[in-house]
């Protein structure tokens, strides 16, 4: 249908006769992007390592965490370098670190009870009260040349250390019940930061001990841990709430738990076995770079791991974790160190999605109000798996050759996918 025809208006337009000066004080002429109206600015959504931080009080406890956590990788090492300088004996120092070892095998789980029943800053403080005066007892004992038994009485005493990662991973499983994403992203997140304490602890343990005196590893380690449980402890708004029960069943009869922490036993002796062969292998002061370069793969896995919305299962994890482990076996066939390094930084990268994957079962098997304990029953069961590598992957080297050495790990990690599927075939 034509339309009506409207008359044209003249319009004149006048320009200036010279266009204006712009001079460095000149209002722009030009409007910006954002300025356009109408435009919506579209901001980019915030990751999830961002959204997981983003809950008030997280950042405060993560970080008395980290501090609480980096002397677990000082203790052992401060410990050695101090008994064997001062009593000349490496076999006096491994057996007295052994000793605190089966210690806190014996002990942590009862600890990481008595948080959940009463509360972790109630519990937590007291108790690494009291390990902190094991560490200092024994240096002192060192200090006075007092009888080999104090060292063993003291070192001991240091089993009542609680389970910081443990706790910190049960305050995310608080502040994120029911969102699967984000505690996969924070399970992720404190893994990798296992990872760099267990990989920064030996370095500043060494370092503190040759450039101050053979103590100081150890004293330094103990006001660090004492210190980061203190600021973690008083983060009351993110604490999980205690579970007071009147007859408390273990979670080891919870169903699926026991084959699980069978897994984490295996899975141990991998990490345990590939620290001595890798220290007999290289032979020299390149052996803890060598170890680094295996943590630090498995800290940067972590932290992508974090970053995908959900977990790739167990069984598929520990299969990478098996085929990635066959790379430092292969390598040291051609006695390149260089070759070992490559294949240990590649082979770490399975670690870590290997043991998130792993704690976020135990967490969902674990029943409500008794997450220490759990999380505590599996940090113990891979405690006593690499005592196991330790001790199997030392014979191998002794009596064969720390080239074959390797293959104790990757013997370990296919005995622990055999369990993992096999427990996964007899589920429903």
């Amino acid at each position: 249908m034509p339309q009506p025809s409207r008359p044209y208006q003249a319009v004149r337009l006048s320009l200036p006769a010279s266009p204006p000066a712009i001079t460095p004080g000149a209002p722009a002429f030009v409007p910006r992007f954002d300025d356009v109206p109408g435009r919506v600015r579209r901001r980019r959504p915030p990751g999830p390592y961002r959204r997981l931080f983003a809950t008030p009080g997280t950042r405060a406890f993560t970080t008395g965490t980290l501090i609480a956590r980096l002397p677990m990788g000082m203790f052992s090492i401060s410990a050695v370098i101090m008994i064997a300088g001062s009593r000349g004996s490496y076999a006096l120092a491994g057996a007295v670190t052994a000793t605190g070892l089966a210690a806190t095998a014996l002990v942590a789980p009862w600890t990481a009870r008595l948080v959940d029943r009463y509360g972790q800053a109630r519990v937590a403080v007291p108790a690494t009260a009291l390990a902190v005066l094991g560490s200092l007892a024994l240096l002192l004992c060192v200090r006075l040349d007092a009888p080999d038994w104090t060292l063993f009485a003291a070192y001991a005493a240091t089993a009542t250390t609680p389970n910081t990662g443990g706790m910190s991973r049960a305050r995310w499983a608080h502040l994120h019940r029911g969102d699967a994403a984000a505690l996969h992203t924070a399970n992720s997140f404190e893994q990798a930061a296992d990872e760099l304490c267990f990989m920064l602890g030996p370095v500043l343990a060494a370092f503190l001990c040759a450039a101050l005196f053979p103590e100081a590893g150890t004293l330094i380690g103990a006001i660090l841990l004492l210190g980061g449980v203190l600021v973690f402890a008083a983060q009351r708004s993110t604490e999980p709430p205690a579970a007071p029960r009147a007859s408390a069943s273990s979670p080891l009869r919870a169903p699926g738990m026991p084959a699980l922490l069978v897994v984490f036993l295996v899975t141990g002796a991998v990490f345990g076995a590939m620290e001595v062969v890798t220290l007999a292998f290289v032979d020299g002061p390149a052996a803890g770079a060598v170890l680094a370069l295996q943590a630090g793969g498995s800290c940067a896995a972590g932290l992508v791991y974090g970053r995908v919305g959900r977990s790739a299962g167990l069984v598929t994890t520990l299969s990478a974790m098996t085929v990635l482990m066959c790379l430092p076996l292969l390598a040291a066939g051609t006695g390149s160190v260089l070759a070992v390094a490559g294949a240990l930084l590649l082979a770490g990268m399975a670690t870590a999605p290997t043991m998130v994957t792993g704690m976020t079962t135990v967490q969902r098997l674990t029943p409500p109000g008794q997450s220490n304990e759990g999380m505590t029953l599996a940090v113990t069961a891979l405690l006593g798996g690499i005592a196991a590598g330790s001790a199997s992957g030392g014979w191998v080297v002794e009596n064969m050759s720390p080239a074959t050495g390797y293959a104790v790990p990757v013997c370990a990690a296919a005995t622990a996918l055999a369990v993992a599927g096999m427990t996964k075939a007899r589920q429903p």
